[in-house]
């Protein structure tokens, strides 16, 4: 066997043995956060809570903004997964609104703190987010799909099911970036856009 090459099966057990103390970290991370707050996390405190050496966390993670990119990433994970189960509007856009609620809720809460907390890792926190957003992206075409009320004929080569989605996701996200309470306009465009004008399909805003 060469000198340096991991025994059959054994890269597979040191594989788990590394998630499940990475798992462990941010374990304590999130305990910190929720108990003592986001300004209290840093490598000592978590290894401390952990009972392992701060040289192992390093192991994992570089620094403090790189276990707060992985509770963000984490965090909208559980997030969306939740939010899959909770939308159920009779209508595609009544879901839509929905979805902007549960998720102004969320940036209110937690999700706002952790994205505020990344103000080192700006770019990197935004690239991690593409992930959650493609998901939201995937979920919406789910949904369209689901509304028989949307007019079958206003799809076409020039304008998707994919293209509309992604649209809704962008202002979606930059309505709440700007913390604008009044998305309405959007819910406007998105009736007026896929619903007959005499079914008046739609958004009522709650």
């Amino acid at each position: 066997m060469p000198e340096n090459k991991v025994p059959d099966g054994k890269e597979d057990v040191l594989k788990r043995k590394n998630d499940t103390l990475r798992e462990t970290i941010l374990f304590y991370a999130r305990e910190i956060a929720d108990r003592e707050g986001l300004e209290r996390i840093n490598i000592r405190s978590i290894a401390k809570k952990a009972g392992i050496a701060s040289g192992t966390v390093y192991n994992y993670f570089s620094n403090k903004d790189e276990i707060l990119l992985a509770l963000t990433e984490e965090y909208w994970h559980q997030a969306l997964l939740e939010m899959e189960t909770v939308v159920q509007g009779d209508s595609f856009c009544e879901q839509v609104e929905q979805i902007f609620i549960f998720l102004r809720e969320r940036i209110d809460s937690t999700a706002g703190k952790l994205m505020g907390s990344l103000g080192n890792v700006e770019a990197a926190g935004e690239n991690r987010m593409q992930t959650a957003q493609t998901r939201l992206r995937d979920f919406l075409i789910c949904r369209m799909e689901q509304d028989m009320s949307i007019q079958p004929d206003v799809w076409d080569e020039s304008f998707t099911k994919d293209a509309f989605a992604q649209f809704i996701v962008l202002h979606m996200m930059t309505l709440l970036k700007i913390k604008e309470s009044n998305p309405d306009f959007l819910f406007q465009i998105i009736r007026r856009t896929i619903y007959k004008r005499e079914g008046n399909e739609g958004c009522h805003r709650q």
